[in-house]
């Protein structure tokens, strides 16, 4: 047991490191920037790399007016030839989600009109409730097996830095509070020391959280989120594995029950 906590090491340095040094830029969501630049290899090519970049737009992820990395270094960050990123924001800006400018300070830039929350309202309604269900059964059980691991392997002082986190929530910008609660989630995770959880999980925040922003503006759902989440934080700090794991299933259970009851409102 020692020596795979060992092994495992290396990798909790790596997803921590990177984490910290995301964190530090204020004025974009974080952590889930990590999760849209991940290489795609071979498979799927300008598709995918379209894929990725729409969903990152219409999730929120980039913002309108956000300066997109060159293509010589999308290419590098996708694993795939610059033609094959050319390809695909020329499909992206038939679509009206980014736009490119001349010049010096030129490049391909977040369409003004990209709007994510339309885009998180047309993907709720279209989603069934089962689809939602589902969904929530699948981050529950990612995020679950990670708190898990957390509650085993993290050290105070690593679980203070998810408190700090959470304390400096401002509710005064809903998007940067979103941002900062996603963060904290990914980094209460990440005390796992398992690379392989933490990124899937990034995947699944990056996901729900344009949904997520839907019932931000409801100041009860708004209050729950942040005192579910410190409840999963104590079970960590306490090595308390199996609590850990009951309330991690209680925050996504209210999520994904919020998100069910606005979806009937809308109908």
């Amino acid at each position: 047991m020692h020596s795979t906590d060992s092994a495992d090491a290396p990798r909790k340095s790596a997803v921590v490191a990177d984490d910290t040094a995301r964190s530090r830029d204020a004025s974009r969501p974080g952590r889930l920037q990590g999760a849209l630049f991940q290489s795609i290899g071979d498979a799927g090519r300008a598709e995918l790399v379209e894929r990725r970049l729409a969903s990152a737009i219409t999730g929120g992820h980039l913002r309108a007016g956000e300066r997109l990395p060159s293509e010589n270094d999308l290419a590098r960050s996708f694993g795939v030839a610059p033609t094959t990123v050319r390809e695909s924001l020329l499909a992206l800006r038939s679509q009206g989600l980014v736009v490119t400018r001349r010049g010096r300070n030129g490049g391909s830039f977040v369409a003004d009109s990209a709007d994510p929350v339309a885009h998180a309202r047309t993907a709720l309604a279209a989603t069934s409730q089962v689809a939602l269900r589902d969904l929530g059964a699948h981050y529950a059980a990612i995020t679950a097996a990670c708190v898990r691991l957390a509650a085993r392997r993290a050290v105070p002082s690593e679980v203070q830095q998810v408190r700090s986190r959470l304390a400096r929530l401002d509710e005064s910008d809903l998007e940067q509070w979103r941002s900062t609660l996603d963060d904290a989630q990914i980094e209460l995770v990440a005390l796992s020391q398992s690379a392989r959880l933490t990124r899937e999980q990034m995947r699944l925040q990056a996901e729900m959280s344009p949904m997520l922003r839907l019932i931000d503006v409801d100041e009860t759902s708004r209050r729950a989120q942040p005192a579910l989440l410190a409840s999963v934080v104590d079970a960590v700090e306490a090595a308390d594995d199996h609590e850990a794991v009951a309330a991690t299933e209680r925050m996504v259970d209210a999520v994904i029950n919020a998100l069910i009851d606005l979806q009937s409102q809308s109908r």
